[in-house]
């Protein structure tokens, strides 16, 4: 039996995850984080999905020391969230430190006591805030390390790391679950479901992606098949 475990925020990238994985593995179980983020009805909205889309099981793990350590206008709430069009230097306040470090060895723990093969994260590298542990290097860096201490092969999926955000739409629909994507998962920094505050960062690329793939649909959905091998 094939099995794997889905790092599970309930929104679009990581529900996009959840469902291709529901199609390629025979078990698959979710893993979402509470570290007292700012938008907490994710926790919620990850249940509900995991529920809906068939995970064999969905644990949520206490991590909130990360509160304490990381500051972050996701953790807190006296530092505000910016606009898509707020100019930065440096790492965007929606940074979390440590946060993927910290997901991606608690959910191979998880995947250890399960016996699952892969750890399946959303992060992406084609369009993400300039967080470092979204990228590819820090992906499979952290992968080897967690083998060696470890001693157990357990494979780091990033099915979405050289997608844009259009071709991430395109991947839902190629799963016939665009309109759940859309309506059902939360992306916003300000908790909102569905499309969102429509004034975040987040909020900005999700519409601008899922405009751009709704008026292109054919060739960005022949892209994301060229990029991701599926038929």
């Amino acid at each position: 039996m094939r099995r794997a475990v889905v790092v599970f925020s309930g929104g679009q990238d990581s529900t996009t995850c959840l469902i291709q994985a529901l199609q390629q593995y025979d078990e698959v179980h979710c893993v979402t984080f509470d570290y007292g983020q700012r938008h907490r009805q994710e926790i919620e909205v990850a249940r509900e999905l995991s529920r809906q889309l068939g995970a064999r099981a969905h644990k949520v793990l206490d991590v909130t020391l990360l509160n304490d350590l990381a500051v972050s206008s996701l953790t807190r709430d006296n530092i505000p969230v910016p606009g898509y069009d707020a100019a930065t230097s440096g790492l965007p306040s929606t940074f979390v430190p440590g946060r993927n470090i910290l997901f991606l060895t608690l959910a191979s723990v998880y995947a250890y006591q399960v016996e699952a093969e892969a750890v399946i994260t959303g992060v992406c590298e084609t369009d993400f805030s300039g967080y470092p542990d979204c990228r590819d290097e820090f992906v499979k860096a952290l992968n080897h390390a967690i083998e060696l201490g470890m001693a157990r092969n357990i494979r780091f999926e990033t099915p979405l790391m050289w997608l844009d955000k259009a071709e991430t739409w395109a991947l839902a629909d190629y799963w016939q679950q665009l309109p759940l994507v859309r309506n059902q998962t939360l992306t916003c920094y300000n908790g909102i479901k569905g499309d969102g505050c429509g004034e975040c960062a987040a909020c900005h690329l999700r519409a601008r992606g899922l405009q751009n793939y709704l008026d292109n649909r054919q060739p960005i959905l022949e892209k994301m098949k060229a990029k991701t091998g599926l038929a």
